[in-house]
């Protein structure tokens, strides 16, 4: 399969996106299921981001080739700065009256039984499949306009940069495995199936419980989902559209590279280095979508 040029891994730091005390409650589309499906994918970023950096750390004294010695040293890097980012959110959501503390405790259970259940390479394995998963994330929310068309500008900003960064460091933990752990083809397979089944369980599990903290019924629970079914499993829905490159990663030959990254994305990258401001960088990423 065709291998598509790879952009250089920037680890850009400190970036204050606005978030504040006066951020809407609701701040996708002012839809309670939509913003808090959203707030459930990336309330597990920041636990996430530290157990893929350990996934790969665990291999770092291996690694002999310069280049992947400094992709590693990058992706940390990069994967810091968002569990950062996505913290100081996670904390407003608590504000807003959210279990945060009970949920993020959950999460890291979770994560500790994976590390004891499984071995390094296997961790390693799952690593590369949820990095596999939040690119093709980042491709969906932002190479076409209608999906953010009603997202809050600052949120927006926030996702974007980090949608750009998945997609500079989508080949990293793929790269260790393949080339340090040795993963074959069968295990890679089996931690896909795995990574994709705990993050849409992440997901809706809870999507559903922030929404009942919110105050809604099991019933107004049940019927936001069906209105919302086509805006996640339609034709142009935010799920299915990822299915047929989330498939790609079952063929025995498959590299991240071979899906370029998004058309869009040198046109964050030119105004964020221009004016390092995430905003404008986010705002030119979607004048570029389709």
């Amino acid at each position: 399969m065709t291998r598509h040029p790879q952009p250089a891994i920037e680890a850009r730091k400190d970036i204050d996106f606005g978030l504040d005390s006066d951020f809407p409650k609701y701040w996708n589309a002012d839809d309670p299921f939509k913003t808090r499906i959203m707030d459930a994918l990336q309330l597990s970023f920041p636990d996430g981001e530290r157990y893929f950096i350990s996934s790969v750390r665990a291999f770092r004294d291996r690694i002999s080739d310069s280049q992947l010695q400094h992709d590693v040293k990058e992706f940390t890097q990069q994967e810091a700065q968002h569990g950062i980012a996505h913290t100081r959110f996670n904390q407003l959501l608590a504000a807003q009256g959210m279990p945060m503390e009970k949920i993020l405790n959950e999460l890291k259970d979770y994560i500790k039984r994976d590390q004891a259940r499984y071995s390094d390479e296997f961790n390693l394995a799952l690593t590369a499949a949820y990095e596999h998963f939040t690119a093709l994330l980042a491709e969906t929310f932002f190479s076409r306009k209608e999906v953010t068309a009603d997202i809050h500008p600052k949120m927006c900003a926030m996702f974007a940069w980090h949608a750009i960064e998945e997609m500079e460091h989508r080949s990293v933990a793929f790269n260790v495995m393949k080339t340090v752990a040795k993963v074959g083809y069968i295990k890679r397979c089996i931690a896909m199936v795995i990574a994709t089944r705990h993050t849409t369980s992440v997901m809706f599990n809870y999507a559903d419980e922030l929404l009942q903290a919110d105050g809604f019924s099991w019933w107004q629970r049940r019927l936001m989902v069906l209105k919302n079914l086509n805006w996640m499993y339609g034709r142009r829905g935010i799920l299915s559209s990822m299915l047929p490159k989330l498939l790609m990663y079952f063929k025995p030959g498959f590299h991240p590279e071979n899906i370029p990254v998004i058309h869009n994305y040198g046109e964050w990258v030119r105004v964020y280095d221009e004016t390092g401001n995430p905003h404008q960088a986010c705002d030119a990423l979607l004048a570029a979508a389709y």
